[in-house]
């Protein structure tokens, strides 16, 4: 929980244990806070038309929860990415379950991911729980590919 407490029931600045660790990430960044979404996940979210915010998008479709043969983003892990002007990405994701035994693993690869994309200069990943994930904050295609639909 972060110092504020403006992440209820969230797990703060969990480390991904990568690249893009703390001493990537500008003094004045660290800090920072992801808002919260209301419900839902970024993929089903307007998301902005820019360039740097795509490729972000494509490095997080690279990943792949162990367990379910669907990427990150579309099985709607991701809850928010807040591109800024700076190039300073804020990522705020989920895990299926709090005890997900990916939970060593995704988000390490999550932050690694954005933060060797192409024009990223700096990754805050954050950790929450709340909402908690459901099948339906996947993707149609996501819920297609795993026979939901």
């Amino acid at each position: 929980m972060s110092p504020s407490g403006a992440m209820p029931g969230g797990m703060g600045g969990m480390p991904g244990g990568g690249g893009g660790g703390a001493a990537d990430i500008p003094e004045e960044k660290e800090q920072s806070e992801i808002e919260l979404p209301e419900t839902i996940p970024d993929h089903v979210q307007d998301t902005p038309d820019d360039d740097l915010y795509q490729r972000v998008v494509e490095s997080l479709r690279e990943i792949y929860d162990p367990e379910i043969p669907v990427n990150i983003y579309d099985l709607g892990l991701i809850y928010h990415l807040d591109v800024g002007e700076d190039s300073h990405v804020d990522v705020l994701m989920t895990l299926t379950a709090p005890n997900c035994p990916a939970a060593g693993v995704l988000p390490g690869q999550a932050e690694d991911a954005v933060s060797e994309t192409e024009g990223v200069e700096s990754v805050n990943l954050e950790m929450t729980f709340e909402p908690p994930f459901a099948p339906q904050m996947m993707s149609e295609e996501a819920r297609l590919e795993l026979g939901f639909m």
